[in-house]
């Protein structure tokens, strides 16, 4: 190991620093990679200090560079700056993947992630981007997870739709709580049933539910109608109405179910069933059976008096 003295290349010309230098490392060995700075700062004290070439325009550049860091840093731009280059050296988003969309598009995702093609991994915000997609009507939860270098991964979990909901000329996808995720589109939902009225959004999961305890009659209804937010109308699917009372709904949906199951019931030409009374039911009759049954109604006195003059 070389022992720094001053007869080993450090030249003491005189002065009091210098020489309380010499003094201290006389008999002092210094590691390897401080051997060279050392000597230089000696030869500084002494005056006979030789800056190497180019020095100025390095100094210069590390004052200007150090001028750019610092105002990139107080004028908010330092993120814009660390993705246009980590964008370009390899981090830059090139593929996402989207899981567990049903009816949320992709299109949509992909304008929340706010991806510009040269979009940074190591600068994307995914907290920012995650609570974007958050906002879309049919998300109930989502993650968004970077893999590097360059993928997105968006797991969503949708909100679950349960009938859809006719208000005034709207109709609005609701979930079984009654809260509204999304206007209705044609499509894959038109199997779900619709409620109508004021009120009925609130209503229709416990309604429904009660049907469900008369599969006869429940897999074949279609709207239910919520009168006055008191009592409901069951619209089925051929277009019969059956008028259902305020209380004891129970006891006339399993009268209907029993009549309809031993005679068929709803399969008849009829428009209408009133079971709001406890009492009776009532029928109407669609407007070609009403005709069929006047008609019928006249010709029968014909038929009797045409019987009675043959037998004159």
């Amino acid at each position: 190991m070389f022992a720094l003295k001053p007869r080993h290349g450090l030249r003491v010309r005189g002065g009091a620093g210098v020489s309380s230098l010499s003094g201290l490392v006389q008999g002092f060995v210094l590691p390897r990679w401080l051997r060279r700075p050392v000597r230089a700062f000696g030869r500084f004290g002494t005056g006979d200090f030789q800056p190497p070439r180019f020095a100025a325009g390095v100094l210069n550049a590390l004052v200007v560079g150090a001028a750019a860091i610092y105002g990139t840093i107080v004028g908010g731009h330092m993120p814009a700056v660390v993705q246009a280059v980590t964008a370009r050296t390899g981090f830059a988003v090139d593929q996402i993947k989207v899981i567990g969309n049903r009816e949320t598009s992709e299109i949509d995702v992909l304008e929340r992630l706010q991806l510009d093609g040269w979009t940074s991994l190591v600068g994307m915000d995914a907290d920012e981007a995650r609570d974007r997609i958050a906002a879309l009507p049919w998300v109930s939860q989502v993650s968004v997870r970077k893999t590097y270098p360059n993928a997105i991964e968006v797991k969503l979990d949708e909100r679950q739709p349960f009938a859809i909901w006719q208000h005034n000329d709207e109709l609005t996808v609701i979930e079984s709580s009654g809260k509204a995720i999304a206007p209705y589109r044609p499509g894959g939902l038109s199997k779900l049933p619709v409620v109508v009225g004021e009120g009925a959004e609130r209503d229709a999961a416990a309604f429904i539910s009660k049907m469900d305890a008369f599969p006869g009659l429940a897999s074949r209804a279609r709207v239910y109608l919520r009168i006055a937010e008191r009592r409901w109308d069951v619209q089925f699917e051929n277009g019969v109405v059956a008028k259902l009372p305020e209380f004891g709904e129970d006891i006339a949906l399993a009268d209907l179910e029993k009549m309809d199951r031993d005679s068929g019931l709803l399969s008849k030409d009829i428009q209408v069933v009133d079971l709001r009374l406890a009492d009776r039911m009532v029928v109407r009759l669609t407007p070609e059976a009403a005709e069929r049954r006047e008609a019928a109604g006249k010709e029968k006195p014909k038929s009797h008096k045409g019987k009675a003059e043959k037998r004159i």
